[in-house]
């Protein structure tokens, strides 16, 4: 039951080439910083990223980006990453926008096994082309499918020995989801208690979901836009 690894070039080792991976986070918070710097060194090619955002030019997965090892990207904001920008105009990666509230609920239904929903968001735009559309009380409504991953890389506050998982504050955004919607689950964490030590009415991913877990070395915790509330 001990899923602790040594750290996070030991935990991506089974990651190919060609892999699709969901990224936690939210921006640049709660994102799993080390598992981001050792896939870079790993140099994993041809890789179908999704993540709320793809980081920003030189941090996050933006380093990802910068080593040219992904192809593809499903996500929802890329305002912050102006090589994100270069590429996508270039046609040298694909680009899949999906409005949030969309992707994340794609997020939960793969992992809940539901293959697909219906939503109204993005009927008559451009998201609609080469979807079904059905009417269900009287507003049409769009056919969404679920998204799963080979590997779902989640960053979380605190984790015991077992896998369970506790997130802190804006952490706790996409990084519970994405923890359900992968073949395997790794979890980098800032402290490792020993099994039984967390209180099981706060844990918020249960370790049945994480295959692997190790206690990170270095959290930037960089913050994308640093803004002073006048007084």
């Amino acid at each position: 039951m001990n899923k602790v690894v040594a750290n996070a070039d030991d935990a991506i080792r089974d990651v190919f080439d060609g892999a699709t991976i969901m990224f936690g986070g939210f921006g640049l918070c709660g994102i799993p910083e080390n598992l981001i710097r050792a896939l870079v060194r790993k140099g994993t090619q041809n890789l179908t990223t999704i993540s709320n955002n793809v980081g920003v030019d030189g941090l996050g997965m933006g380093l990802l980006l910068a080593n040219g090892q992904i192809v593809r990207h499903i996500g929802t904001y890329v305002g912050e990453n102006k090589l994100l920008e270069v590429m996508v105009l270039k046609g040298q990666l694909r680009l899949d926008l999906v409005p949030q509230g969309t992707f994340s609920e794609r997020i939960r239904a793969g992992g809940a096994g539901i293959p697909a929903f219906f939503t109204p968001t993005g009927v008559g735009t451009m998201v609609a082309e080469g979807k079904e559309v059905r009417e269900f009380d009287g507003r049409p409504c769009l056919m969404e499918t679920g998204l799963k991953a080979d590997f779902a890389f989640v960053k979380a506050w605190k984790g015991d020995t077992w896998g369970n998982l506790v997130y802190r504050k804006t952490s706790r955004n996409f990084n519970p989801m994405m923890a359900t919607a992968a073949k395997i689950t790794i979890a980098e964490v800032e402290q490792i208690v020993e099994a039984g030590a967390l209180d099981a009415d706060l844990v918020h991913t249960p370790s049945v979901y994480v295959k692997r877990i190790f206690r990170g070395e270095l959290f930037e915790k960089r913050i994308e836009k640093r803004t002073v509330r006048k007084g």
